[in-house]
């Protein structure tokens, strides 16, 4: 009997929904695999034969697109990197780079849409997930176009403290390219806010270490920049 799953503390919260029995078959459809900085997880444009699920690490979900490659959305551990293609086309339709050391679980498709089959619990979990991930998704999109750039900025930072790394102290793993493609702008101008936090005493940054200074005021020119 194989028991990688069921003997695995960073199973999905689907997963915790499978029985021993599901575990187990799991365990002979899934493989882990251990990603460096900057490698490629999932290709644009390839053909999709498994689920990911994010065990450890960091990663960048990036579409590439008529002018350049667009970074869409950073994500943590703990989740899933391929459900729209497990439930739509067949065909990646974006990318994902790790953009820190980090370890990826891949199911194998049918076996997974086996148990969202056979476990209403295992498929209410994953709907869950994927409905957040669209809201998460409209809320990005609404920030991108309404802000302005020293919020969007500001956003970008509060999630990278409160939601990645759960500190006002961290190095942050992307750099200001990255960032500015997360929110629309150039290298230089998030370096210019970025220089603009630190005269007002908002951040600290040293290389790529920041630290929050004043967090009520980022949190302010988040909601209202």
């Amino acid at each position: 009997m194989d028991q990688k799953c069921l003997l695995c503390t960073l199973r999905s919260s689907a997963e915790n929904k499978l029985n021993p029995e599901e575990l187990e078959k799991l365990s002979l459809n899934c493989l882990t695999v251990s990603f460096k900085k900057g490698d490629s997880i999932i290709r644009q444009g390839t053909y999709s034969t498994n689920v990911a699920y994010l065990k450890e690490g960091l990663v960048k979900i990036h579409i590439e697109g008529p002018y350049f490659t667009q970074v869409v959305r950073i994500v943590k551990r703990g989740h899933y990197l391929g459900l729209p293609t497990t439930f739509g086309d067949k065909v990646n339709q974006y990318s994902v780079s790790a953009v820190e050391p980090s370890e990826v679980c891949f199911i194998d498709i049918t076996a997974f849409r086996d148990m969202l089959s056979s476990n209403s619990e295992f498929s209410s979990q994953i709907l869950t997930e994927l409905c957040k991930s669209e809201l998460e998704s409209y809320q990005k999109c609404v920030n991108r176009t309404q802000r302005q750039l020293r919020g969007k900025i500001a956003g970008v930072i509060l999630e990278f403290a409160d939601d990645i790394y759960q500190s006002d102290n961290f190095i942050i793993s992307i750099n200001q390219q990255e960032m500015g493609n997360l929110v629309d702008a150039s290298r230089e101008s998030v370096s210019r806010v970025l220089s603009e936090f630190g005269r007002d005493k908002i951040l600290r940054m040293e290389g790529k270490e920041i630290e929050i200074l004043n967090k009520k005021m980022l949190i302010n020119i988040a909601q209202n920049g």
